[in-house]
């Protein structure tokens, strides 16, 4: 493909991601799937051009003063990032051949008009790639330190894998790849984690094929660690998704007692199956949900050892990898969120028994959901009562506990995870067994 052709697949990838329900990384993997005549090349160049612009879309949104398409936003792109001619709009959009349309009048005054502006100083919010509405939240929460925080947020993220301890163990992970000609390090506060440096092609190694690793970000796998799941406990993961924590809970308890993978998306929890198969996990059930309502969840109640409930929430925490999820993302949908939230802890409560814990998780760096949410439950289940996560870091993990607090907030910028927040509840007790909150939940959602 020519430079030319590169940037005009830029822009309809770019107008797919936008219009789009799918996730980018997706959008873009079945962009090429349905071009195979694109090489490796072609692939990595049409990416990096989509991933700065999605990297850059607060400070550009900001100088183009307009609604953007994938169009204004790579001529945009183009005019700012580059001071090599060949690659100015001008000499790219030509028409010619697969090329980007020729540049309307309209256009190159507004290309001029980028240049012209090129030194002015966005504000701090579209320097940070952030929409306006959400900059006070952000602020709130990190203080002095939001820019950095968001910068980090903004970067690329790295490749993580857990290592299965029902098969393997860290350094023969680490041996194989560096015996594979593949570079990578243990992770810094999961033992179970391996960082890649780089990001080489695994889809086919024996080493994710036989399900001796999983794909998981480090944040994640602390989650995990910190539920404490035991052996013979009988333990449920409310919101289990693609399952990537239940298989974690299920190595942890060495194959023994129950993980039950919950979830209400039944097309997520598909995907649970072959990585099931391939970690050799044999005590982990899942169960698609109709609902907090389902009669289903009367057989749990009061029963679990360990309830996990990484809820859904804004996945401001993950905007690493998903860089146009911000702009998704409103008050609306944020209040619903934090709905969902309080219905879903409600619904936990009933399953955790006397002496049990409930684990609260949250991929997101937002306040509402996490500090203030945790707040809203003790003060209407006075039967829980926070623990310190530090502690229970200490004797599950170990001594390199980040933060000596009795919740744990993890950032790209000052743990080299995603953002992610974990708060620890056990039931003491104080309640009727027969105490279900599922009616409440219900009135949340």
């Amino acid at each position: 493909m020519t430079p030319a052709a590169r940037v005009q697949a830029a822009i309809e990838l770019l107008d797919e991601i936008e219009n789009g329900p799918a996730a980018a990384d997706r959008t873009v993997a079945a962009f090429f799937k349905a071009r195979r005549y694109a090489g490796a090349k072609d692939r990595g160049a049409i990416t990096d051009l989509v991933y700065a612009v999605l990297r850059r879309q607060g400070e550009l949104r900001w100088r183009l003063h307009r609604p953007p398409d994938g169009r204004a936003l790579v001529m945009a792109q183009l005019t700012l990032a580059n001071g090599d001619p060949a690659a100015a709009p001008e000499a790219l959009f030509t028409g010619e051949r697969y090329a980007p349309a020729p540049l309307a009048a309209e256009e190159r005054g507004l290309l001029d008009r980028l240049r012209s502006e090129r030194d002015a100083e966005p504000p701090a919010a579209a320097r940070a790639n952030i929409p306006d509405w959400l900059w006070p939240d952000l602020t709130r929460h990190f203080g002095a330190d939001v820019e950095q925080e968001c910068r980090a947020l903004n970067a690329r993220a790295p490749v993580d894998l857990r290592v299965n301890t029902l098969k393997t163990t860290r350094e023969a992970v680490l041996k194989r790849l560096a015996d594979d000609g593949i570079d990578a390090v243990p992770g810094t506060w999961s033992p179970l984690c391996v960082r890649l440096a780089g990001r080489p092609a695994l889809a086919a190694h024996p080493l994710l094929r036989d399900g001796h690793v999983e794909p998981q970000d480090e944040g994640s796998q602390l989650v995990a660690l910190l539920t404490a799941a035991e052996r013979q406990q009988q333990v449920v993961d409310l919101c289990a998704g693609a399952g990537g924590k239940s298989l974690a809970l299920a190595a942890d308890m060495a194959n023994t007692g129950q993980v039950y993978a919950l979830d209400a998306d039944r097309r997520r929890l598909q995907r649970l199956t072959p990585r099931l198969q391939r970690a050799g996990a044999r005590n982990l059930q899942m169960r698609a949900l109709r609902g907090l309502d389902d009669p289903w969840l009367t057989e749990l109640q009061g029963r679990a050892d360990r309830v996990l409930v990484d809820a859904p929430c804004s996945g401001t925490g993950a905007w690493r990898r998903r860089p146009e999820a911000r702009w998704r993302f409103d008050r609306a949908a944020l209040e619903a969120d934090v709905g969902k939230q309080a219905a879903l802890l409600d619904a936990a409560a009933a399953l955790t028994r006397p002496g049990g814990r409930l684990i609260y998780a949250t991929c997101s760096v937002l306040m509402r959901e996490n500090e203030e949410q945790v707040a809203a439950f003790l003060a209407r289940r006075p039967e829980f009562e926070l623990m310190s996560a530090a502690e229970v870091w200490r004797r599950t993990i170990g001594d390199n506990v980040p933060d000596d607090e009795d919740m744990i907030v993890l950032t790209p910028h000052r743990h080299g995870t995603d953002g992610f927040f974990v708060a620890i509840m056990s039931r003491n007790g104080s309640a009727k067994d027969g105490r279900t909150g599922l009616d409440e939940s219900a009135a949340s959602d």
